[in-house]
């Protein structure tokens, strides 16, 4: 019988002023409207939220552990390479579904789910019907809602 588990990861990041020269990265996409985040890598909530998400099945911490060295030993800021790093830490786990929901006033997601939707799946080596993701502004009752940065909800359902 196979064994199915789930993990819930979150993340969140403010926006840099709008003068800022860092970019908005967004699961592994670049969003030119808007200035990067707050953060010490990329910042990519999305990426980061599967992370935890990953963290979460498998006990092995990414960011605060794997990423952070990775970011201050080797200068590595690129959260695709953290979420490549957490897949290595599922052993026998293989990955049946990635959902993501993001918060956020802006930038607006309506015509990049799909491209967002493909790059999670590039990075993941999943089939596009193995990831869904869908963006709320949650009508504007929070920080990320009223457009002050951008939060990330991922589950990651594998199976062994």
């Amino acid at each position: 019988m196979k064994k199915v588990r789930t993990g819930i990861g979150q993340d969140s990041h403010r926006f840099l002023p709008p003068d800022s020269s860092k970019l908005c990265v967004i699961a592994g996409l670049i969003f030119e409207e808007v200035a990067g985040f707050n953060a010490n890598s990329d910042g990519d909530v999305v990426f980061h939220a599967i992370c935890n998400a990953i963290t979460s099945l498998t006990h092995v911490l990414i960011l605060g552990g794997i990423a952070d060295e990775l970011c201050i030993k080797d200068g590595i800021s690129d959260s695709e390479v953290f979420l490549v790093e957490a897949l290595k830490t599922l052993g026998n786990q293989k990955i049946t579904h990635v959902s993501v929901t993001i918060e956020a006033k802006k930038p607006n997601f309506k015509n990049r789910l799909l491209e967002m939707r493909q790059n999670i799946a590039r990075v993941m080596h999943l089939e596009l019907s193995q990831v869904g993701i869908t963006a709320t502004t949650g009508e504007g009752l929070t920080d990320f809602g009223c457009g002050d940065g951008v939060q990330a909800f991922a589950i990651v359902t594998t199976e062994e």
